[in-house]
């Protein structure tokens, strides 16, 4: 088998990461990762099942796909992978019989005979099974450099079963990798010129993987083993559930110089009564103290969250719990959706369902004030010194964008320095400050090598 695969992603950074790592696993036969469908042999959608408008997306796609190679003589071969095709497999080959391989999330080491047999002439091939075997021990390493910010998967699945997630079904139960496995990837990211990487997990936080030693290491002896390779200059880690972060998590915030003073800790609402119904084992005040050790570990660590407004039997009340909370935490950062039923979770069989315009409502409402909260915490960064990341390349020539330890986005004009800045760490003085952007101005003395994670000044006001 040779060729060109076209690989498109949806949802979160743990899809981005199996991109990778598809065509990582298609690499030893033949096939090559282009920029686009049109031309190419196989067309992979890596799909998301979080929300019900990411799973019509993949069905739109879908549709487009078909009627793009209608009447060609060759057509390429069509993967619907990820978290709708270990969810939906039979609704996907009857609403869109031309798919040519269904395969989970757990099985995509097994996507080169998938797509052997179906261009062999088998009928769709499927694959959602859960295999015993890890499918960490059959895939091949990194084939394509990963830039200077990497994402590495460190633990999959969840045992919360909250009642409004599909990730237990789709992802399975919680797993994590050996913490020596996890080192060994880092090791080749870093060397292939990573300077960042995000461990990645459904609930990351609740990562258990077996030490070198003997035992299991919680997150927290993992990330401070990451930092200890001495090549890193920032750790991440996504996504969180506030009842796995411990004592441990929280001192490695407040001593360890490469975590970044960011963190994604989703609380869904601020309603108790809401959490409970939602099954997520604590209330607003439990997410409330735990904020106030986390800021008391590291004062200007900066918080981002989730929310989901409009849950069956949500009331007025309920909902102003959740702006009380948000004006009292006081958010970097936020995602904000109206509540949608997924097939086979508990929330999609109740009766008491929110309105669409009451949801919207409310949705409008609460980004307003998320927005105003993150304007205010970019603004603060005006007239500040604060070291930035390159990691991309802007829209004009000459300029990079970056991000800060605060994970904020950071564009600067480098001129004929942006060669020699992409991937460095450089101190950028702020000017401006967007909705969802920063934008400013080298500092004299551009490129930082070491101690380049927090020098800058707390970002709290």
């Amino acid at each position: 088998m040779t060729g060109q695969v076209f690989i498109k992603s949806y949802g979160c950074q743990m899809n981005v990461y199996d991109a990778g790592r598809m065509a990582d696993a298609l690499a030893p036969s033949g096939y090559s990762r282009c920029e686009s469908a049109d031309g190419a042999d196989v067309v992979v959608l890596n799909t998301c099942h979080v929300r019900e408008k990411a799973a019509e997306k993949v069905f739109s796609e879908l549709g487009r796909l078909r009627a793009r190679h209608r009447g060609r003589r060759k057509r390429p071969v069509v993967v619907v992978a990820g978290c709708v095709a270990q969810a939906e497999g039979d609704e996907i080959l009857r609403r869109a019989p031309w798919v040519d391989v269904v395969v989970g999330p757990q099985a995509y080491h097994r996507l080169p005979g998938l797509i052997a047999r179906a261009r062999a002439g088998g009928g769709a091939a499927v694959d959602t099974d859960f295999p015993v075997q890890s499918k960490f021990d059959f895939l091949p390493e990194e084939a394509r450099p990963p830039g200077p910010s990497a994402f590495l998967t460190v633990q999959e699945g969840c045992d919360k079963f909250c009642g409004f997630c599909v990730v237990p079904y789709t992802r399975g139960a919680e797993s994590s990798r050996p913490v020596a496995d996890v080192l060994a990837e880092a090791r080749r990211l870093v060397a292939a010129g990573a300077r960042e990487i995000v461990l990645l997990g459904q609930n990351v936080n609740a990562y258990h993987g077996a030490a070198p030693g003997g035992g299991e290491a919680g997150l927290a002896e993992l990330i401070r083993a990451v930092a200890g390779l001495g090549a890193v200059a920032r750790i991440r880690y996504t996504t969180s559930h506030p009842t796995d972060m411990d004592a441990a998590l929280i001192a490695a915030h407040a001593e360890l110089p490469e975590l970044m003073p960011h963190l994604h800790l989703p609380v869904q609402s601020g309603s108790d009564a809401v959490l409970a119904a939602m099954g997520r084992r604590h209330g607003a005040g439990d997410y409330l103290r735990l904020v106030e050790r986390l800021r008391a570990a590291r004062p200007d660590i900066a918080l981002s969250s989730d929310f989901i407004v409009g849950y069956p039997g949500e009331t007025d009340r309920d909902f102003e719990a959740t702006l009380a909370l948000v004006r009292e935490v006081g958010y970097a950062q936020a995602y904000s959706f109206k509540y949608s039923p997924r097939p086979g979770t508990p929330a999609a069989s109740r009766a008491d369902r929110i309105g669409e315009a009451e949801k919207a409502d409310r949705l409008a409402a609460l980004q307003a004030l998320l927005g105003r909260q993150q304007r205010a915490f970019n603004r603060r960064a005006v007239g500040r010194r604060l070291p930035v990341l390159f990691d991309r390349r802007g829209r004009r020539p000459g300029q990079l964008a970056g991000r800060t330890p605060w994970q904020q986005a950071v564009h600067v004009d480098c001129g004929a320095a942006a060669g020699r800045l992409f991937g460095e760490i450089a101190e950028v003085e702020i000017a401006e400050a967007h909705a969802n952007s920063l934008a400013g101005a080298l500092h004299r003395d551009p490129v930082r090598r070491k101690g380049a994670a927090s020098s800058a000044a707390a970002l709290d006001g």
